[in-house]
């Protein structure tokens, strides 16, 4: 039996353009009528979460945001698209915060498992680029500081 998790497909899959372009008329067509509708708005911010334009999914998160604060029935639903909104963006700690709590709820949830692997991935990637960058750092200052003692040392 393989220990293989679905994998978290809306990380890398985007809607098209025009999928997109729908879901935003709709919601620019209830806002200009004074009224968005609970699904109009989570449908939107699906869309802007899953799209590959951070300002797309910036804007995603917030709309999912004021979901999750107004409206308590839709809470589940919203914490897996914050999760992975966060986790597109690049902010690991909001994205394990979001996972963590559909998991508290949804323990065998297999998106918010496969979604986990990802968050953990992302870390440690994020780590070796920080440890790689250090490195380099302490590298230059080495040579610098090599090359200021040769020089004190020739006069």
């Amino acid at each position: 039996m393989t220990s293989e998790l679905p994998y978290a497909a809306d990380a890398e899959v985007s809607l098209s353009y025009d999928e997109l372009e729908v879901l935003r008329i709709q919601y620019q067509k209830e806002l200009s009528q004074g009224y968005v509708t609970v699904q109009t708005k989570f449908n939107y911010a699906w869309g802007l979460v899953k799209a590959p334009i951070r300002e797309h999914q910036v804007e995603g998160v917030r709309l999912l945001q004021e979901i999750y604060r107004a409206e308590p029935t839709r809470r589940r639903e919203c914490l897996y698209y914050l999760a992975l909104g966060h986790f597109k963006m690049g902010n690991f700690d909001e994205a394990k915060k979001f996972n963590a709590l559909l998991m508290e709820k949804e323990p065998t949830n297999m998106q918010a498992l496969s979604l986990a692997q990802l968050i953990d991935k992302g870390v440690a990637h994020e780590g070796y680029i920080g440890m790689a960058l250090v490195g380099g750092a302490a590298a230059i200052g080495t040579l610098l500081v090599a090359g200021l003692i040769r020089r004190a040392t020739r006069k």
